[in-house]
């Protein structure tokens, strides 16, 4: 205890000296954000709101012409979404695994995190959720499979189902209108555990392939590049032939994934690394180019280079341009298209889940938000779609969002809150 209230203490008079520099009065915010120059914390700023959840009929905030209610309830961490072509709804239920502390930071850090419930026994399953009466609200609970490492991302081909734990990528017989998934199915490729440890997955549209989002064991390659290998990257599954290769890299922690219709292009919502300020490097959404090299960890947003890692000229040239910064330390994880006429006063563009930042003295994310597109490319300020997840001192979080998509009826928004253990459904007003 005595060693964590020290922690405790060196984190609380970083927050404070950040305070007195003043935090960015802008956010590093679309195609040509304003980037402030690294200020390297000797000591890394924690600040995280105590996990309030949803009390006294308390709702998030949506944006005019829109309503939220709660489609399912009562989960252990709901994390990521999957809507089935019959249209049950499946969410992954898990959670961090924390290891033994090493140093003073890792208590401090694990104590942070603890408040906001984001580490702890992971539940480890995912259920199915169905609205058999179209009323927006799930009567049927059911556990589909369970018994998982970390369960994440999820996606069906075909009658296959596949399911991406922290440790690889598993596959199940499906048949439509299963309620749960028969045998201990079948593991295709396997991952290195722990750090980064979600594992999205996305199908493409043809079904032969599926991409995997593998996050970095550290902040900025701290063990060693060898510790790092097969990951920062997204991965391509040959469905098929059952071969895996990294399709792109350089990738800090992609989660999300989606395909932009127009083009054709895979896009991923990124974490940036930590460590150098509220707003540097921001966040980002980007398209995904086969091949290509995103710069973690030696660079950020291009080219810039981050002095703290070991350097590779190289690869700092190799280093590709994201496309749309998100602010800084937003956690942007959840990810889907959303065709226009999907809710009222928003056209085609990209749904965000933003879980939230703890690596500032500001908080920020803790809202779903919409980023425009227009000829395949994003055209315009982000919008916000829901708000009010955290108190206005920065005190608490009734909820934090995560995995986003489009719901069973077209006309609606699902996204996870694993603060508030519930599945939010967001329709037009009327």
């Amino acid at each position: 205890m005595e060693l964590v209230a020290r922690a405790t203490a060196l984190v609380g008079g970083t927050v404070a000296f950040l305070r007195r520099l003043g935090a960015p009065k802008r956010q590093a915010f679309g195609a040509d954000p304003e980037i402030p120059a690294a200020r390297a914390q000797g000591i890394m700023t924690l600040k995280m709101p105590v996990a309030e959840g949803w009390k006294n009929g308390r709702l998030p905030t949506c944006a005019p012409g829109l309503k939220v209610n709660a489609f399912a309830s009562g989960l252990d961490h709901p994390r990521w979404i999957e809507v089935l072509p019959n249209g049950d709804v499946l969410v992954a239920e898990s959670k961090e695994q924390a290891g033994p502390p090493k140093t003073l930071m890792d208590h401090a850090a694990q104590a942070t995190m603890r408040r906001v419930k984001a580490i702890g026994k992971s539940a480890n399953r995912v259920t199915l959720w169905r609205d058999a009466d179209g009323d927006g609200v799930a009567e049927i609970r059911e556990v589909f499979v369970e018994n998982q490492n970390q369960p994440f991302g999820m996606a069906l081909v075909g009658n296959r189902f596949f399911l991406g734990n922290t440790d690889g990528i598993k596959v199940f017989d499906y048949a439509p209108g299963d309620t749960a998934l028969k045998g201990a199915g079948e593991t295709l490729v396997t991952f290195k555990p722990h750090g980064h440890w979600t594992r999205s997955l996305l199908a493409s549209p043809d079904g032969t392939r599926i991409y995997a989002g593998v996050g970095s064991l550290s902040n900025i390659g701290d063990q060693g590049m060898d510790a790092e290998q097969g990951r920062a990257a997204i991965w391509e599954l040959d469905v098929a032939t059952g071969k895996a290769r990294i399709f792109a890299s350089g990738l800090r922690n992609a989660v999300g994934m989606a395909w932009e219709p127009v083009t054709g292009r895979l896009w991923t919502v990124v974490n940036e690394r930590d460590g150098l300020g509220d707003e540097t490097p921001p966040d980002y959404l980007t398209s995904v180019q086969d091949g290509g090299f995103y710069g973690w960890p030696y660079c950020y947003w291009g080219q810039t280079v981050d002095d703290r890692v070991p350097q590779d000229p190289a690869m700092v040239a190799r280093a590709i341009q994201p496309d749309y910064a998100l602010g800084g330390h937003t956690a942007s994880l959840g990810l889907c298209w959303m065709p226009e006429g999907t809710l009222p006063g928003f056209g085609d563009g990209m749904v965000i889940g933003q879980h939230g930042s703890w690596n500032r003295s500001k908080l920020s994310g803790y809202r779903l938000i919409f980023v425009p597109f227009e000829n395949g490319a994003p055209s315009g300020p982000a919008r916000d779609i829901l708000t009010g997840f955290l108190s206005e001192d920065e005190k608490l979080a009734y909820g934090r969002p995560v995995g986003v998509t489009i719901g069973p009826d077209g006309k609606s928004l699902l996204m996870a809150d694993d603060v508030g253990d519930i599945i939010w459904r967001v329709t037009a007003a009327g």
